[in-house]
Formats: C-alpha cells, sequence, structure tokens
C-alpha cells in the first residue's frame, strides 16, 4: 500500500522524510558512480526501475477495502545492492503520485522508507544469507523478493500504527490492526513477484550475461552457476 496524501499526521510525514533523505542522497552517488565507471549497464538499470514502476502500479483491491501490489524492488537489489534502489524506488513513488494518484507528496518519505529503503535491503540480506548457506540459487532469488516485499508492507503498517495507535491496545494493536488488512491479498502477492523475479533473472543471464559479468558487487553465483 501506498499511504495516501495527507494521511499522515505533519510531523511523521516530516519524520520519515527526515530518515530518507540520506538514503536518498547516498543512492545518487551510488547510481552516479556506476554508470560512470559502467555505462554498459545503464540499459540493465532502467529497466530495474521500469520494472518496479509497471508491477507496483498494479493494484488489487483488498477485502477490507483496502489494495494491495507487488514493490519489484527486489529485483534491483539483487542485482545492483540496496543502496541503488532507493534513488530508482524514489523516481517511482514520485511519478506515481503524480501520474496515478498513488501515493502523495507529503508521505512520499514514508513510503520511499518502506518500498525503497526496507524492502530491497531486506531482500538484498536475504539474498546474501541464502547464499551464505548455499540454498540453490532459484530459491535465493525467490525468497529474497517475497520477504522484500512483506517486509515493505510491514513497515508501511508499523508506519501507520506509530501514527494512530490503537485507543485500547496501543501501537502493538493498531499495528496487528493494519498488518492484518493487508495479509490476505498480500501474502500471494509476495510469492508471485517472487516467482516473477526468478524467471527475470534466469532471462537476464541467458540474454544479458556479459552486463551481470560487468557488476562487481553481483554475488558470483548469478553469473558462474548454470542456469536456474
Amino acid at each position: 500500500m501506498h499511504i495516501t496524501e495527507g494521511f499522515l499526521p505533519p510531523l511523521h510525514a516530516a519524520a520519515w522524510t527526515a530518515v530518507s533523505l540520506p538514503f536518498v542522497a547516498v543512492s545518487v552517488y551510488r547510481v552516479n558512480r556506476l554508470m560512470r565507471e559502467k555505462p554498459e549497464i545503464k540499459l540493465l538499470l532502467a529497466a530495474s526501475g521500469a520494472f518496479a514502476f509497471v508491477i507496483s502500479a498494479l493494484k488489487l483491491p483488498s477485502i477490507t477495502g483496502s489494495c494491495s501490489h507487488a514493490t519489484g524492488t527486489g529485483l534491483g537489489a539483487i542485482l545492483f545492492g540496496p543502496s541503488v534502489m532507493a534513488l530508482l524506488g524514489t523516481i517511482v513513488l514520485a511519478f506515481q503520485t503524480l501520474l496515478l494518484a498513488h501515493g502523495g507528496i507529503t508521505t512520499l518519505g514514508a513510503n520511499v522508507f518502506s518500498m525503497a529503503i526496507v524492502g530491497p535491503w531486506v531482500a538484498y540480506a536475504v539474498l546474501r544469507g541464502a547464499q551464505g548457506l548455499r540454498a540453490p540459487l532459484a530459491f535465493s532469488v525467490f525468497l529474497a523478493a517475497m520477504l522484500g516485499d512483506w517486509a515493505t508492507y510491514l513497515t508501511t503498517a508499523g508506519q501507520l500504527a506509530l501514527a494512530f495507535p490503537d485507543p485500547t491496545s496501543g501501537i502493538a494493536g493498531s499495528f496487528l490492526k493494519f498488518a492484518s488488512v493487508f495479509a490476505p491479498t498480500q501474502l500471494p502477492l509476495a510469492v508471485i513477484e517472487g516467482l516473477l523475479t526468478v524467471v527475470i533473472v534466469n532471462f537476464l543471464r541467458e540474454y544479458s550475461s556479459e552486463e551481470l559479468r560487468n557488476l562487481r558487487f553481483l554475488p558470483k553465483t548469478l553469473v558462474s552457476e548454470a542456469r536456474l
């Protein structure tokens, strides 16, 4: 869920913007450096951003009247590292706000933190952890994308809970309520995103293997193992 315009109290909106800004600033530096040192991967970088834009723009109504959608940021985190996705995710969310009325300007910082910062970092950490345990590549990619998606929505639920604690059960009770709103649609959507990410990584290894080899920080297994 993108938190809609004006939904968060001004202080909360400003705080999430302040928290997200350093990550985006570092991401700008990383992306500029990456394109300067590896100009041949520009198309792949743009494709990762486009994937996140398209897949996160496809909304499904939940049984509670809210909407759920995939995030698409796990793919970029797997290919380029999580810090790159802060900028790409901010661009995606800004365009969706202006063109599709998804999210909002005042809540952009909160949405960036959940979808473009927390999600990619969780996806990358899960990928590296699974690889460290010598898990199969397909399973590692699937798990990374799926858990990165879930992390985004749990973060959003936490942001809403902090802003609107339950009068009786407090922040914890409010978190459970918001999380339960997303769960019926978000759990299967994350599984679908994980499977789709596996298919795309496999496609890229088939047709863009040279670009993948030029990404120094890409785990070696993504370019050296047999096809998924």
